[in-house]
Formats: structure tokens, C-alpha cells, sequence
């Protein structure tokens, strides 16, 4: 049994001075227990570029909420050629978006490249998306009064990653790989369609991203040139880009090393060859 340090005196409530002349004092009331913080997600342990966990979108209608995307769990590993299929207003673009810290997801978790998207405000995320992820638009996105390769220049210029000689060399190289360098100088406006993509490519590579994202690349491209642009890809995953495509077009998921299927904003198994 622990020994006493107060003794009654006598007198209610008394205490033995002599006691604490001898050096005993009273013990301090102890201090509240703080309640425990939450622990923050830890970033995912697989080798994984893209890790999303339960993901969802929800955007305010005028007359109810939509929900764009619910309950999206999917991995990417570093140099694959991931394809993602829908119909128009399957959820595709707002994936995109989720990928590429252009949007936030309302609920959920998006890991790319290590970073929490989810988490990231618009300026991080844009900081993040210039030094990480390249993003192809359907509709190039090309800036009209800027030379091709200005155009291809420009995210350099943004990101600073390389003095002034380098960005104008790695632009010229970039160029010369898809085939495109003869027209550096010109207008966007001056080449045709799909020299506009090419050029589109060669901007989403210029700061040498891990993670490269096309929005329906192929869909105002005839045929041989979509074929040339999806073989591309294919190339650049070879060589460890990892590539997520987005389109409406199915025979181009044959090209890809994976395919998906959105649904109504969800993953939906693909149908195999000869079923409807």
C-alpha cells in the first residue's frame, strides 16, 4: 500500500505541517490527457504511380447533385499502357481530371506519383502537374500565337528546370522525334491536324514526365493518323512513360497493354470479343 503524504491533524480537511517541513509537498493535480490526433494516410507501399482508393466525384446540379465518379479503386504501375473506355458522359474527362490534379475528388484518395491529389490545393496541384504529368487535350490546347516550337517551349519555361539553351534544344529534339521539327516555326494554326497533336505530345513531354495523360487524343484525327498517334504511345511506353489514354473508341483499347470500361461513373468489366 502506497503511504500516505497528508495526515489529519485533527481538524477537517487538515494537513501535517510537519510533514511538509520535512520535505513532502502535495502532488500537482495532473494535467488532462490531450485527445489523440488521427494519424494521416500513409502514402501507398506498392510500386504503384497511380494508386486511387474509393473515389468519387460529386458536382452540383441545378436541380439535384450528379455523381460523376463512385467507388473507384484502381492501380497503375510505372510504363504501362492503360486505356479507359466510355461512352460520353461516362466519367472519362472527370477521371482525367482526378489523375492530373485538375479537379479534387469530393471523397476518396488520390496517390499519383507518391503525392496525395486529394489533399493538393489548385497551386500545388499545379506545381505538382508541371514537374510530374504531361496532359494531352482533345483539343490540343495549342496557344495560337506562339510558334510550334514556343509552344513546346513553354512548360519549360513555367517549370525552370533547364537554362534557356537547353529548353530550346530539348523542344527541337522532341520535335525531330515525332517527325514534326521542319515546321518549328511555324503558326499551330499553319499545320495540319494531326501535326497539331504531334505537337501537343511533344509539349506534355517536355519536362521528361513519368506519368503522360491524353483526353480522347485520337478523336479528331482520321484513321492512319489516329493509328500513328496510339502507336506512339505504345513506344513511349516501352520506354517507361507511363500512359493513360482516354477514349470512346474500343478497337483502340487492342493497342494498350490493360483496358477499362467506365460506366455511369464506375468500372465496369469489358465485354470479350464476340459478346455484345
Amino acid at each position: 500500500m502506497l503511504p500516505r503524504l497528508f495526515k489529519s491533524n485533527g481538524n477537517t480537511g487538515g494537513t501535517n505541517v510537519g510533514a511538509v517541513g520535512a520535505g513532502l509537498r502535495p502532488a500537482p493535480t495532473p494535467a488532462p490527457t490531450p485527445a489523440p490526433t488521427p494519424a494521416p494516410t500513409p502514402a501507398p507501399t506498392s510500386p504503384a504511380i497511380i494508386d486511387l482508393r474509393g473515389l468519387a466525384k460529386v458536382y452540383n446540379g441545378q436541380a439535384r447533385p450528379v455523381l460523376a465518379l463512385q467507388d473507384i479503386h484502381l492501380q497503375v504501375q510505372p510504363g504501362e499502357f492503360l486505356v479507359i473506355t466510355g461512352k460520353s458522359g461516362a466519367g472519362k474527362t472527370t477521371l482525367v481530371n482526378m489523375l492530373t490534379g485538375l479537379d479534387r475528388c469530393t471523397s476518396g484518395e488520390a496517390w499519383v506519383a507518391g503525392a496525395p491529389l486529394h489533399r493538393y490545393s489548385p497551386a500545388k496541384a499545379a506545381r505538382w502537374r508541371g514537374r510530374t504529368a504531361g496532359v494531352i487535350f482533345q483539343s490540343f490546347e495549342l496557344l495560337p500565337t506562339l510558334s510550334v516550337l514556343q509552344n513546346v517551349t513553354l512548360p519549360m519555361d513555367f517549370a525552370g528546370k533547364y537554362s534557356l539553351r537547353q529548353r530550346r534544344q530539348r523542344a527541337m529534339q522532341l520535335l525531330e522525334q515525332l517527325d514534326i521539327a521542319a515546321h518549328a516555326h511555324k503558326l499551330p494554326s499553319a499545320v495540319s491536324g494531326g501535326q497539331q497533336q504531334r505537337v501537343a505530345i511533344a509539349r506534355a513531354l517536355a519536362n521528361d514526365p513519368p506519368l503522360l495523360v491524353a483526353d480522347e487524343p485520337t478523336g479528331s484525327l482520321d484513321s492512319h493518323t489516329a493509328a500513328a498517334v496510339v502507336s506512339l504511345f505504345a513506344s513511349l511506353a516501352c520506354q517507361g512513360v507511363t500512359i493513360v489514354l482516354v477514349t470512346h473508341d474500343s478497337d483502340i483499347a487492342r493497342a494498350a497493354g490493360r483496358a477499362i470500361h467506365l460506366v455511369d461513373g464506375q468500372i465496369q468489366p469489358l465485354a470479350k470479343e464476340g459478346q455484345p
